[in-house]
């Protein structure tokens, strides 16, 4: 990248470490994935030999290898989701089962630093021939593995694996040296965390090298000689900086993207800013699920053509879900505006939430928005990034939760939860934030400086909410003490220990519609409620048939929560245009109870339809 006079800073994020969440909404799931999803991953992946794998390269074991060539990032991922859960609760059985198999992967590793257990075992003279076979995209799951685990615990043994397998990639490639660009991105945004992990600049010189590598006709592999894929299936089409346009598969290219943003924040260098701003309009107004799900299609588990939003057979993986968040969270760091908060908050509570069930032992891979009753959460799958993702992502929901900007602070999520924030100058500033988010528009902060001062407090105001009344110390604000900014309420004041702010955003029951373009949704509306997408199942609407009934969007629906339903949830009670009754629930909670129809998108009764099929 090129030097430039005006350099990006960005907001810093509050890692999720420094984060501690205790709320009735988040609480339980988090529980839920120390006590069951953790366990769960890493007996399946004991079970499916991926760990066993390791033992056979490193010559401790004898047999075969089996599975798939990136079954290694798996296990990875479950010990990056295992160290996020040691961060905030150690755990002695825990953390002696992740080094046990650190020890497997470390006689695993080769002499040179390469690390692929389906290379070292099958095929060791085929290394580095087929840009597809995920060579570095394990590679990247290992490093953000071992960075996790160093700072959860302070050891160093899979930060030094890690560092040593870096130091191999870049011995082997970079200017002058091979050409590489890994069918599958993840290692570039891995090396960013590393550089931040060790200070070592060439770790994200390299990221910036391998993004520089796309589109110009270095790909080789399995990708590159499908017709119908082709290099934009895994965005080899165009150098990085000319991207206009989503395409190909989904999570690869969240992948991408979030890498880019990662190397802008790292650098301060703008270069790839015009791209990410185009490739997030064209993906967020164009190719978006009201879920937050993106990538339509099973054949490349991605991109078709634009408005393509097909409901029963949406693909919607649960990686793409959560990359989406990976990738919007780095945006709004870069850009300080509400709008990529907003969808990280539209992943957390419906496309990538759905992906687990409430007893944390079930997966969807695919979250369609219509189901005739054959789809269901499963416990493994031949593939099962999703699962693994899940493991890692959910532990660490508390880093999208606050930022620092150069002024103060800014409260991006809205949940029970308390940090500590170090502004500029040193000061440090406690915020504790009370809410029964998502089911109530009322959130509470109390705001504790070290000492009184001046500083600026930024709360999104959702997408979603069209209003909102706040108070400090009980005293309403408005006019030039809160000022309304790139979609949040800025409140620059001198603040003093014992302040409070309250904050209530509206959250009515409102129908929502796509644009006209979207063919699958014309006459249909969908029902969300604050940030939460709601839909109809079989479970609860005994008198309904599938897609066999319609609401009137202006129809009234009774806001009932019930503790005891589904980990609690808030239910909408109404009644359907031919006057059965009906009930709502959260769409993340569908499949949770008896299996059944369950459909997102509703008919729209003809009398009140604004668009005609």
């Amino acid at each position: 990248m090129s030097k430039v006079e005006n350099t990006v800073k960005g907001w810093q994020g509050v890692p999720f470490s420094a984060v501690r969440i205790d709320d009735a909404f988040w609480r339980p799931r988090l529980e839920a994935l120390k006590n069951v999803t953790i366990d769960v991953c890493l007996r399946k992946c004991e079970e499916t030999n991926r760990i066993a794998n390791f033992a056979l390269a490193g010559g401790l074991a004898e047999g075969k290898y089996e599975g798939m060539y990136y079954n290694d990032s798996d296990v990875y991922k479950v010990l990056e989701g295992a160290a996020y859960s040691l961060m905030t609760d150690r755990d002695p059985k825990l953390e002696a089962e992740v080094d046990r198999i650190i020890g497997l992967i470390e006689a695993a590793q080769e002499s040179d630093g390469y690390l692929s257990t389906y290379y070292t075992v099958e095929a060791p003279d085929l290394k580095w021939t087929d840009m597809e076979k995920h060579e570095m995209y394990n590679g990247g799951h290992l490093i953000e593995a071992a960075v996790a685990y160093y700072q959860a615990t302070g050891k160093r043994r899979l930060l030094d694996v890690a560092c040593r397998m870096a130091d191999h990639y870049d011995a082997l490639f970079g200017p002058g040296k091979r050409h590489w660009a890994e069918g599958h991105e993840e290692i570039e945004l891995a090396l960013v965390k590393l550089f931040r992990a060790t200070g070592e600049e060439r770790y994200w010189k390299l990221a910036l090298w391998l993004l520089e590598e796309r589109g110009h006709g270095h790909g080789v592999g399995a990708i590159w000689d499908k017709p119908d894929w082709g290099p934009a299936y895994c965005q080899d089409d165009v150098p990085v900086r000319d991207i206009h346009e989503v395409k190909g598969h989904a999570v690869r290219a969240m992948y991408l993207y979030t890498a880019m943003a990662d190397v802008v924040l790292a650098s301060g260098d703008p270069a790839y800013l015009d791209a990410l701003d185009r490739v997030w309009a064209h993906t967020v107004e164009r190719n978006m699920y009201v879920t937050g799900g993106i990538g339509p299609s099973v054949h490349n588990e991605g991109f078709t053509h634009d408005y393509d939003l097909p409901n029963e057979s949406a693909y919607c993986e649960t990686c793409a879900a959560i990359a989406m968040a990976f990738w919007n969270h780095r945006m709004n760091l870069l850009h300080g505006d509400g709008k990529y908060a907003d969808i990280v908050e539209r992943e957390l509570f419906n496309g990538a939430l759905s992906g687990i069930s409430l007893s944390g032992d079930r997966f969807f891979y695919v979250n369609p928005l219509a189901s005739k009753g054959e789809h269901h959460r499963v416990e493994w799958f031949h593939t099962s990034c999703c699962p693994t993702n899940l493991a890692r992502f959910l532990p660490s929901i508390g880093q999208y939760a606050y930022a620092k900007a150069e002024d103060g602070i800014t409260v991006n999520q809205y949940m029970g939860s308390e940090t500590t924030v170090e502004l500029n100058g040193g000061r440090k500033v406690r915020i504790v934030q009370s809410t029964a988010y998502p089911w109530n528009g009322r959130i509470t902060l109390a705001v504790t400086p070290e000492q009184a001062g001046e500083f600026a407090v930024r709360l999104r105001l959702p997408g979603w909410c069209k209003g909102y009344r706040a108070a400090v110390q009980g005293q309403a604000v408005g006019g030039v003490e809160a000022l309304a900014q790139k979609g949040y309420l800025v409140l620059k004041r001198q603040w003093a220990p014992g302040d409070t702010i309250e904050l209530e955003l509206d959250m009515p029951v409102e129908a929502v519609r796509s644009r006209h373009e979207v063919e699958a949704n014309r006459g249909r509306i969908a029902i969300q409620r604050g940030p939460v997408v709601y839909c109809a199942e079989q479970a609860g609407n005994a008198e309904l048939g599938c897609d066999a009934f319609a609401l009137d969007a202006q129809a009234a629906f009774a806001v009932q929560h019930r503790g005891e339903l589904l980990g609690g949830v808030t239910v909408l009670h109404g009644r359907t245009a031919e006057g059965a009754p009906c009930e709502l629930i959260p769409y993340y909670a569908w499949d949770n109870r008896e299996p059944g129809f369950m459909q997102v998108w509703h008919r729209e009764a003809e009398d009140r339809g604004l668009y005609r099929s």
